[in-house]
């Protein structure tokens, strides 16, 4: 469904992709079967029954059963071997041949090791054995009994934890301070905290402008009477050098002047890994390229300069795509939308986009919401920072305090000013022909919206940190009604997370808005008015139905509102989260909110984590339902709710 971007209306219609549906749809087959009780799996994730082996690869399968023991280290060691052992990990899954088996010992006898390492055990010793017979004794093919599962038994003896005695850090620059690298005297001595203290002073070094840094020596000497490590890193950081002129290779349709601007760098500038990381990041939102690689030379040109290449590989420029969402209370909506990625050789894109949706909650094709449209942009114009958009929109709207017909014409021009703050100027026109609780209107309004957003999250589909602003002022006049007009407001999200992997994220989202001008409400469009309500603002209530209502009860939308959610965001394994959570909202008819009719939701909800981003399903109550109002919700979609 294609709407212009309006953050005045606080509600937002949730979705479900048809393949939560299909799904959906496959767990209720599985679960109608009846007699042998069978595995079932659901998105990867093993939920009940017997795992059916996979032997279809394995020629000659052979089984095994590990005993598995360790004697001394800390509480958690014998925790720590066994997840790591690959011989325990795979006890259910058949090995190819006797020689399979053996291989895979010998294997994890190294992992194993290295695993003691990590957690400074260096004294330790481990021992495998095979039907008696330990590992290092079995030469040649081995043939093994396999009436039974074969006999395998590993057996770990911990031995002391070794701690650091002393640490020589050697042409590294004073600032390295070894207590700052993990390095610490009289403690663990962890294999991991040695191998991080190294590439730190790389990467330190590198950050300082040293592209060729390097370790030349790393030598780590075990004293097995008083179990203590010794440890001497010698580090080369080599020349600093800028950045020598930008090649680049691979670009047949795109303009390499342009690939070259958008992506920042500069001939003469200052080496900085973050810096290539950051343009090669740059490039690849653009959605043009198949691979973006930023690579350096091995030594310097002829003028102290380090040669730089950006080497990209085409895509396919154009896309097509269909869409459907689904929700309990707004029903089903259908998309499709074709685009272009590089119309003129840098990047212009152009999208043209058709939807309709409340197919099943109404019963007329009137009351149906259309939309369709079409979207310019071009990246870089003017500035490699800034982005140009067009747009020409049109559409219905039939939510339940108006039925809205519009048709809206727009011009943004937004500037990165950093990483995290993005400035927006723009203009739009608009014509709309509109029924709500005051009756019929036309209206032809011109805005100047203005906007700044800061983004500081570290993921924007599952974030577990940072914050995430948008503020908006769009000053406006309606041509026809002589009205003048503005509209001020702030959305503010942050999350605090805690626990192992972030496995608890705390989110909450505050919001406020408020339209001065205008002698009455009704001289304010009302898809311009503020509402609450729906699956990204108040759930448990419909879209748009939070609003201040006339004396017949029907909602005539507010000058401002004050909104707020808190979310609990509750691993239970690695991919599944439980969500408790709260929103409220109070709409008014005056410039501030009064408070005066607070609506209130609350629910639960499951999200499942994938590779692009949590699968959501949310179930809601309204606290203080409407009369007539539905009792509760069913919201579902891709992302978190904010």
């Amino acid at each position: 469904m294609i709407t212009r971007p309006n953050r005045r209306n606080t509600g937002t219609r949730a979705s479900l992709k048809a393949g939560l549906l299909l799904s959906a749809a496959m767990l209720a087959v599985a679960l109608s079967g009846v007699g042998e009780a069978r595995a079932f799996s659901l998105f990867g994730v093993h939920l009940w029954g017997e795992r059916e082996e996979e032997i279809d690869n394995v020629q000659d399968p052979v089984r095994y059963h590990v005993t598995f023991s360790v004697t001394g280290g800390d509480d958690g060691l014998e925790r720590f071997l066994r997840n790591r052992s690959e011989l325990v990990n795979g006890e259910n899954q058949p090995v190819d041949g006797d020689l399979g088996l053996l291989v895979k010992a010998r294997d994890d006898l190294q992992i194993l090791v290295g695993s003691l390492f990590e957690r400074a055990y260096y004294g330790g010793l481990v021992n495998i054995s095979i039907e008696g017979q330990n590992i290092e004794d079995i030469v040649g093919l081995p043939n093994f009994d396999r009436v039974n599962p074969v006999p395998v038994t590993v057996n770990i003896e911990a031995g002391p934890r070794f701690t650091f005695a002393n640490i020589d850090i050697k042409d590294a620059p004073p600032e390295f301070d070894p207590a700052k690298l993990g390095l610490v005297i009289g403690t663990p001595a962890y294999s991991t905290t040695i191998l991080s203290a190294a590439q730190d002073i790389v990467s330190k070094l590198k950050d300082d402008g040293h592209p060729f840094a390097r370790i030349t020596k790393r030598e780590v000497i075990a004293n097995h009477e008083n179990a203590t490590i010794n440890v001497l890193i010698d580090a080369e950081a080599g020349p600093k050098a800028d950045l020598g002129p930008i090649a680049i290779k691979g670009a047949d349709a795109v303009d390499p002047e342009f690939i070259r601007t958008y992506s920042r760098l500069k001939a003469g500038e200052p080496y900085s890994p973050q810096e290539l990381t950051d343009a090669a990041n740059r490039l690849r939102t653009l959605k043009t390229f198949d691979s973006v690689v930023i690579n350096t030379g091995d030594t310097l040109d002829e003028n102290g300069q380090l040669p730089t290449t950006i080497t990209v590989k085409d895509g396919k420029f154009r896309y097509f795509g269909f869409g459907a969402t689904v929700s309990s209370i707004d029903g089903l909506g259908l998309e499709g939308y074709w685009g272009h990625r590089n119309l003129f050789g840098h990047a212009e894109g152009l999208r043209l986009e058709a939807g309709v949706s409340r197919i099943g909650v109404t019963d007329t094709l009137d009351s149906l919401d259309y939309a369709g449209g079409i979207t310019f942009t071009r990246p870089g114009l003017f500035h490699p920072s800034g982005m140009f958009t067009a747009s020409l929109a049109a559409g219905t709207e039939n939510p339940d305090p108006y039925n809205a017909k519009t048709v809206a014409g727009s011009v943004t021009y937004s500037y990165e000013q950093n990483d995290y703050n993005t400035i927006t100027l723009g203009s739009t026109t608009e014509y709309s022909h509109i029924e709500d609780a005051f009756g019929t209107e036309d209206y032809l309004t011109f805005s100047l919206p203005v906007g700044f957003d800061r983004d500081t999250r570290n993921d924007a589909l599952n974030p577990t940190e940072g914050i995430y602003l948008i503020t908006t002022a769009e000053p406006a006049y309606d041509f026809l009604n002589g009205t003048v007009y503005s509209s001020f407001s702030a959305v503010g999200s942050t999350y605090f997370s805690a626990g192992e992997d972030d496995r608890f994220t705390l989110a909450a989202r505050l919001g406020a808005g408020t339209i001065v001008g205008g002698d009455s409400l009704e001289d304010i469009p009302a898809n311009q008015r503020f509402y609450a309500g729906g699956g990204g603002s108040v759930r448990g209530y419909a879209y748009k139905s939070i609003s201040p209502r006339n004396a017949n009860g029907d909602e005539t939308g507010g000058r401002s509102y004050v909104e707020a959610t808190l979310e609990a965001r509750i691993g239970v394994t690695e991919n599944i989260q439980v969500v408790p959570f709260i929103d409220a909202a109070d709409v008014s008819a005056d410039n501030f909110p009064d408070f005066s009719d607070i609506r209130a939701g609350a629910g639960i909800g499951v999200r499942y984590l994938t590779g692009f981003g949590p699968i959501r399903l949310d179930v809601a109550l309204p606290l203080d339902r409407y009369p007539g109002g539905d009792r509760f919700g069913i919201y579902a979609g891709i992302g978190q709710s904010f």
